[in-house]
């Protein structure tokens, strides 16, 4: 079994993010990038398939700038065996992401995909269920086990309630969430090996897919800031507060 791995380069999670001074956006600019935490868990949860061998193969995938081949780097490095970057420097919104990963499902034929539950930058949460859609596939979302017996996975999904576990039939989308597992740090000869690996660069438009934007951002601005808080004597100064405030009766 093939299993096909979207990844996608953003601001590493350590970095605050910067608003651009005019407010179209946030601020890139010598900033730190790295793969989206989500599908590095993605990523390590594919490899763990294929060493236990349920899967024969792993394929990463990219769509975003030519900078992104650093991030299917360390996607190698951690041990996918190839990758396919989808170049373009235009911001891809989710739809357009989920089609170009269809069409590509449709050429390498996975058994599974394995992406992240949503990514850092815009907190989408919509790639992995629009591919699904498209694709006519089963999927379990918000994974935090799982399982592959045959052409049957078990996915142990977290839920409001707590967790719910649901048996899909291959080819299937998962995505992942934080409880999954912990991804390793890729070895320096794995980083030197992954340097030999195959890489695969490709355009939307080879895939026959429009990425024009359908959304518009009018302004981006960082929250306000937290107000200082007070301190009260005892509780019925701070009862006489928050009812001063319409909190308490």
């Amino acid at each position: 079994m093939k299993i096909l791995v979207p990844v996608k380069r953003v601001i590493d999670y350590n970095v605050k993010p910067r608003v651009k001074p005019d407010g179209t956006g946030v601020d890139l600019s010598n900033v730190k990038m790295s793969m989206n935490p989500f599908d590095e868990i993605a990523v390590e949860e594919a490899i763990r398939l294929k060493e236990k061998g349920a899967a024969t193969e792993v394929v990463a995938v990219s769509v975003g700038p030519a900078k992104a081949q650093e991030t299917l780097r360390t996607a190698l490095a951690m041990g996918a065996d190839r990758a396919i970057l989808v170049q373009t420097d235009d911001e891809v919104e989710p739809l357009g992401v989920a089609k170009l990963l269809a069409k590509i499902a449709e050429e390498e034929g996975p058994g599974l995909v394995i992406l992240g539950k949503q990514a850092i930058d815009d907190d989408s949460n919509q790639t992995g269920q629009m591919l699904a859609a498209l694709m006519g596939r089963p999927q379990g979302t918000f994974a935090s086990k799982v399982e592959v017996s045959g052409d049957t996975v078990s996915v142990t999904r977290e839920v409001d309630g707590g967790l719910e576990t649901v048996s899909l039939k291959t080819p299937a989308i998962i995505t992942t969430d934080l409880r999954l597992n912990e991804p390793r740090y890729a070895s320096l000869p794995n980083i030197m090996k992954a340097k030999s690996k195959p890489l695969a660069t490709k355009t939307p438009a080879d895939y026959g897919v429009d990425v024009a934007p359908r959304l518009k951002t009018l302004k981006v601005a960082e929250p306000p800031k937290r107000q200082a808080g007070a301190k009260v004597a005892d509780v019925d100064e701070l009862v006489g507060k928050l009812k001063a405030l319409g909190v308490a009766k």
